[in-house]
């Protein structure tokens, strides 16, 4: 762990998130228990048929709560074999859920408006202490939205704002009975259907504001350009970067997945190389509140119009041409290294050989030119270097 390390409140393997977002999963549930009860009871004993749908429609919710405890104890858990990038987008995959159950919400709704517009005879007037029972319901509903949204926001979740706003939605739809209640009983019958279809409109268009996101991170899509903008700047910043390409994000949990090409100078050692690449992925990660980790891959050159390195021989398949084309030269048996540069979609190759297999002070470049003669006749090969030593 690196003193960079990423702030509890934005890590979803944080036990301070996970306590709390449990306190809240566990706070709506059992409110939403006592409402259930509350509500069935009293809608059957006052004749209310909107306040025991009501009861209903709370009792539905008691199963998104335990989608969310569910979410909140696997999501929580540290990366295994065989989940390697963490359990985080079971979270989204619940958010999307809840979603969907919003957009159901809204539907159902809308539905019970109509048939209430088209058979407006079948209301049957309820008690007065329906009415109460809907009024407190509509102030518990209200507290649980606040508590929640106040925990989502502090630790930055998507699937405690959804099912915030689930609570949001069944504040609504009970402020809903509510007037269709006192309206039936002051006589106005479609009061409360008329107001059903405009809030059902709005209880529809949160959930697929809330569902949209999640389906966008469950297929791939990456961060906005802002966010993209962020990342180009931090990795060019990073001494030994010339220039990036292939740059690539993903979404998981509320935060990103980096995949990053950088270009660094083709004569670097390999260790320099992964020092740079370290640096890099240590920035974005630290600097860049979103990104959770990233992929760094070196290159010596801009190869996305290359030729793929695959169409290019391997070393052994070097050395064997090499030893082939050296055959008539007694100082290629002397040959102590032989480094190979992939660059442009061709070969730069560089010999080393001991100071013992000259003759004389001059024979250097002479040396060096049957070398050259004899391995640059193949085309792959652009350049050959002969060094002593």
């Amino acid at each position: 762990m690196t003193d960079n390390a990423t702030p509890a409140f934005l890590d979803t393997t944080s036990p301070v998130r996970y306590q709390a977002s449990r306190r809240v999963a566990l706070v709506g549930m059992t409110t939403n228990a006592l409402l259930v009860v509350g509500q069935v009871a009293v809608g059957i004993i006052g004749h209310s048929q909107a306040l025991v749908a009501d009861g209903m429609h709370t009792l539905a919710d008691l199963s998104s709560d335990l989608l969310v405890l569910y979410a909140l104890k696997h999501s929580a858990k540290e990366a295994d074999e065989e989940h390697p990038y963490g359990h985080a987008r079971i979270e989204t995959a619940v958010t999307l859920v809840l979603g969907v159950l919003l957009l159901l919400v809204g539907v159902g709704i809308a539905a019970r408006a109509g048939m209430r517009l088209m058979d407006a005879e079948a209301i049957v007037t309820p008690s007065t202490i329906t009415l109460w029972v809907s009024g407190f319901t509509i102030l518990a509903k209200e507290a649980l939205y606040q508590y929640t949204m106040r925990t989502a926001r502090r630790f930055d979740s998507d699937m405690l704002k959804a099912s915030a706003w689930h609570h949001r939605s069944d504040a609504i739809s009970s402020i809903i009975v509510f007037l269709g209640i006192a309206g039936t009983i002051a006589g106005m019958h479609s009061l409360d259907a008329l107001a059903a279809l405009g809030v059902a409109l709005f209880v529809a268009k949160i959930g697929i504001q809330l569902g949209w996101p999640a389906i966008s991170e469950l297929v791939d899509t990456g961060l906005d350009k802002e966010e993209l903008q962020h990342i180009r700047r931090t990795i060019l910043d990073v001494d030994g970067v010339r220039e990036l390409h292939l740059l690539r994000t993903r979404r998981i949990g509320g935060r990103a997945l980096v995949d990053v090409h950088i270009i660094v100078d083709e004569d670097i050692s390999v260790s320099e190389g992964h020092y740079i690449s370290e640096l890099v992925r240590t920035r974005l990660v630290s600097e860049v509140d979103v990104v959770a980790d990233a992929l760094v891959h070196i290159d010596p050159e801009d190869d996305t119009h290359l030729a793929p390195a695959r169409d290019l021989p391997s070393r052994s398949a070097v050395h064997a041409q090499l030893k082939a084309r050296f055959k008539d030269i007694d100082a290629a048996a002397h040959i102590e290294r032989i480094t190979l540069h992939y660059v442009g979609g061709r070969l730069r190759i560089e010999l080393l050989l001991p100071l013992s297999v000259l003759t004389s002070p001059d024979a250097g470049p002479k040396l060096a030119a049957r070398f050259q003669a004899a391995a640059l006749s193949d085309p792959l090969i652009e350049i050959l270097d002969v060094r002593f030593h």
